[in-house]
């Protein structure tokens, strides 16, 4: 676990940009130094972020199921397209290691298994846990820096990975849109509302007009800047498959509803959840929650096709989990992770799947159930 000495360091690098920069730099910046700042951010620094003794657990880290469905869908599409699984985030490695596990027992394989990482730390840990999961199937992984830049054919995946993408914030006020920016009085930040940037403005204008309605005065939330170029560059040069998204989020509407007048941003601490960025600076997480709407619009921007939009618990069960359960009988362990996973008032109702596909014609049982299309 990194201390406070490291948080300081983080601080100090944070300061100098901000001075660099006349006295205050936008959130979203902000936001991407605390994570991603080379050596020294939280994803890209050596602490344990995943599971019991880090910060927060997914669904890979709570068992092997989440990877065992997964690689259901990973097998029916590689059976019609052949090709990789690009994964992209790949957090401990867990669920690359279940996924490669269950395709070799299906005798499906990918030709490689790509892993788009920008921290050498979590390359490091995920190599690691492979070597020791997974030994037979290591030379079949390739790390890499960047989305895939020639024609692919496979599968794209990403658990938890969007949520992690840095945004603004931004509050309606009487004279207009503002953001928050941030400026330091030494090593402490001093966040502060400023008149948003033209860019920032116009989509707020745009986002209210897909609204049909106006946001109070006072209304804080996020909105990601980068969405849009970041699905581009991660399916964009998908030639044949699917993309399957796994996060926590809601469609347009729901995101910006009046009830939710701050918005999404959750910052992830040793398992203690808050909405308080600017503290523990670099040795916690900080996402903000999904907005599927626009998720989808750019994957159909993208010219991918609509192939579902389903909570975690409706993907699970139609992609094959009561079947796993069956074979492990009374398996009280197995039988809590299903519960982990699937229950309504936990993770199988907060967290949603999407998939988008391109030149498929392999229908994903993991969406045979209820499909939430209709929400986003």
């Amino acid at each position: 676990m990194l201390s406070a000495a490291h948080e300081d360091v983080v601080r100090e690098h944070i300061a100098e940009k901000i001075i660099a920069s006349g006295g205050s730099i936008p959130f979203s910046e902000y936001m991407a130094l605390a994570l991603y700042a080379p050596g020294i951010g939280y994803y890209t620094a050596g602490s344990t972020k995943f599971g019991a003794v880090g910060d927060f657990i997914t669904a890979p880290e709570r068992g092997n199921l989440f990877a065992k469905v997964l690689a259901r869908q990973c097998a029916a599409v590689l059976g019609e397209t052949g090709g990789d699984i690009v994964e992209f985030g790949a957090g401990s490695g867990r669920l690359a290691a279940g996924v490669l596990a269950a395709l070799e027992k299906r005798d499906a394989l990918p030709e490689t298994y790509r892993i788009v990482e920008v921290s050498a730390d979590l390359r490091d840990r995920q190599r690691s846990l492979l070597t020791q999961r997974v030994p037979e199937l290591v030379d079949r992984v390739r790390w890499e820096d960047t989305p895939p830049t020639s024609s692919w054919a496979g599968v794209a995946i990403g658990n938890e990975v969007l949520d992690a993408l840095p945004v603004e914030r931004f509050r309606i006020a009487a004279d207009g849109v503002q953001q928050l920016v941030v400026g330091c009085d030494d090593l402490d930040m001093k966040p502060r509302w400023a008149p948003a940037s033209a860019a920032l403005a116009e989509n707020i204008e745009r986002l209210q007009s897909q609204l049909g309605r106006q946001l109070p005065e006072g209304y804080e939330s996020e909105y990601c800047m980068m969405l849009e170029a970041w699905l581009r560059a991660a399916a964009g040069r998908l030639k044949r498959g699917a993309v399957l998204f796994s996060d926590y989020g809601y469609g347009r509407n729901d995101y910006y509803g009046d009830e939710r007048t701050r918005g999404t941003l959750t910052c992830h601490f040793r398992h203690h959840v808050h909405d308080d960025a600017f503290i523990n600076v670099g040795i916690q997480d900080i996402t903000a929650w999904v907005d599927f709407s626009r998720t989808a619009e750019a994957l159909d921007a993208a010219g991918l096709d609509y192939i579902g939009y389903t909570t975690q618990s409706q993907f699970l069960l139609g992609g094959g989990l009561v079947e796993m359960l069956e074979e492990r009988g009374r398996d009280r362990r197995i039988a809590a992770e299903a519960r982990e996973l699937t229950l309504p008032g936990g993770m199988g109702e907060r967290f949603r799947v999407m998939g988008f596909a391109r030149g498929l014609g392999t229908k994903l049982a993991g969406f045979s159930g209820r499909d939430f299309g209709g929400r986003l």
